[in-house]
């Protein structure tokens, strides 16, 4: 059964298929399900290896992979003042409810800190705590070396080039998502 379900390709007939802008493929209009498909596995294989790697350095902290994907989202979008749970919940795309209660059980292990928003009592701003910052720093080499072999075949252009393609499969995935809300 595909990940994805798409339209069916009905053999040309110009009425049924999809708008060109929908297409996927070379743009001639003929559409290759096959390897969208693939492409779909290959995120889905993607996807697994960096949960593997995120609980691998999960438990060097003793935190659970979640944990961890919070604290480096906390670290990414912080700019010293501190990271609303809202931005958090953006990032990684969960609901605010379990950044909050995941949160509170990383500020009781020392690993950030959490305080009111001094312009609005309703926000709580989180920060990596000093321990936290520590540990992360003392992996920073381990990281870089990930990176850099996982990227090493990428140049700045192409980078960007996926980095781009990627926003686009990103935003057209959240639209999906809410095209296939409303049909159920």
């Amino acid at each position: 059964m595909p990940i994805l379900r798409t339209a069916q390709h009905d053999g040309g007939n110009p009425a049924a298929s999809p708008k060109s802008s929908e297409r996927a493929g070379s743009g001639d209009g003929h559409r290759d399900f096959g390897l969208s498909h693939q492409i779909i596995w290959d995120f889905v294989s993607i996807s697994n290896h960096l949960d593997d790697i995120r609980r691998s350095w999960a438990k060097l902290f003793g935190i659970s992979g979640s944990q961890w994907l919070i604290l480096m989202a906390i670290s990414d979008l912080d700019q010293g003042s501190g990271v609303s749970v809202g931005d958090v919940s953006a990032k990684i795309h969960a609901v605010s409810t379990f950044v909050t209660t995941q949160t509170k059980v990383l500020e009781r292990r020392g690993m950030i800190t959490r305080v009111p928003s001094a312009t609005d009592g309703r926000v709580v701003l989180m920060s990596l705590s000093e321990p936290a910052r520590q540990q992360i720093a003392e992996l920073s080499a381990r990281w870089e070396a990930l990176h850099a072999f996982i990227f090493r075949d990428f140049d700045a252009k192409s980078m960007s080039d996926v980095k781009d393609k990627l926003e686009l499969l990103k935003q057209r995935a959240k639209t999906a998502v809410a095209r296939v809300s409303v049909e159920s």
